[in-house]
């Protein structure tokens, strides 16, 4: 198939939209339907929200839990989200709950997922009204909450929240991605939509696309057995079985992300707009096993499926963004833990 120039013009407007983190329904999935159910919190997916609040000193707050598991420990104000909500919703509730305080989210710091079924959403928020929670308002939510240096010693619910901690600090300071918030779109599974770029020797870039029913980006539903950025080596997979293992599939992070939840089991999922890299291998084996430099052609690996195309970015401004994209990954990036 070849690509006119109007469909390249379309193509090229969409991605610089996507750049802007700005989001589209989606109206197709190519990889992995079949293997996914739909999105219900509580069921099959839980999405954990936390919020990292700094005050004027840059002391962050913290909660006392309430839980008898974890009794008097010090955590981030964190918890579920529930049936029927935004993800600034119950991060708006939480941090009410258990602090005391009216917050409002700034922007999104990081996604931790271990697969579908588990993504915990890290925001940095600020206070907007409110009092600090105290004892005498203990409830099972939390006992109390304070502001907290990070050098006093406090008795912690687990360590995974001081990199969340230096995270927004690092961010306060010295912001390295554009504010990144959810976007209010419907979608009934999680699912990964990808910016798939190749980097050729020169400075080209091309973008791997799906072509039915017009070509769009590739989106593929994310599966329990595997992180969520698996989707995009599902995607490889099928699109370029011969090179598969002589890449390397990144992603990068992600550029905007698309949630509504107000329909219980109908648009819990979440999907992730991101950019992927495939990278040759350059170091590979012979059939003794023994290690063959390879320079490779500078140019993608050929595409083996028809309902796949390279394109090719002609529109300068938009290769150049790409390219430093790439190179710098200021984008939100998304950690799995598996």
């Amino acid at each position: 198939m070849e690509v006119t120039e109007e469909q390249r013009s379309q193509v090229e407007k969409g991605l610089e939209k996507l750049l802007r983190g700005e989001g589209s329904e989606v109206e197709v999935c190519d990889v992995g339907l079949e293997q996914s159910k739909p999105a219900t919190l509580r069921k099959n997916v839980t999405y954990i929200v936390c919020a990292v609040v700094f005050n004027d000193k840059e002391e962050v707050l913290m909660v006392q839990e309430a839980r008898q598991d974890c009794y008097k420990q010090w955590y981030l104000p964190a918890g579920r989200v529930e049936a029927g909500e935004s993800l600034e919703e119950a991060l708006k509730r939480e941090v009410k709950e258990e602090a005391g305080f009216e917050c409002e989210p700034l922007t999104l710091l990081l996604v931790q997922e271990q697969g579908p079924q588990w993504i915990r959403f890290i925001y940095l928020a600020k206070v907007t009204g409110g009092r600090i929670k105290d004892l005498s308002a203990a409830d099972g939510e939390s006992l109390q909450a304070s502001w907290w240096d990070k050098q006093s010693v406090i008795p912690l619910r687990g360590r995974d929240i001081l990199p969340l901690i230096e995270c927004g600090l690092k961010y306060r300071r010295d912001p390295w991605h554009p504010v990144t918030l959810p976007i209010d779109l419907s979608c009934r599974h999680v699912l990964q939509r990808m910016l798939l770029v190749f980097t050729g020797t020169e400075g080209q870039i091309w973008i791997l696309l799906s072509k039915s029913p017009d070509l769009h980006l590739p989106t593929a539903a994310a599966v329990r057995t595997h992180a969520v950025t698996w989707a995009a080596n599902m995607v490889v997979q099928e699109a370029l079985p011969s090179a598969y293992y002589d890449h390397e599939v990144h992603t990068l992070g992600v550029f905007s992300l698309q949630h509504n939840g107000r329909q219980h089991g109908k648009t819990d999922g979440v999907c992730f707009n991101t950019l992927v890299a495939l990278v040759p291998d350059y170091v590979q084996r012979n059939e003794d096993g023994e290690k063959v430099e390879s320079t490779g052609t500078g140019r993608p690996p050929p595409v083996e499926n028809p309902r796949y195309v390279w394109v090719e970015v002609q529109k300068q401004t938009l290769r150049e963004t790409l390219l430093e994209k790439t190179k710098t990954t200021a984008i939100l990036p998304l950690h799995s833990l598996y």
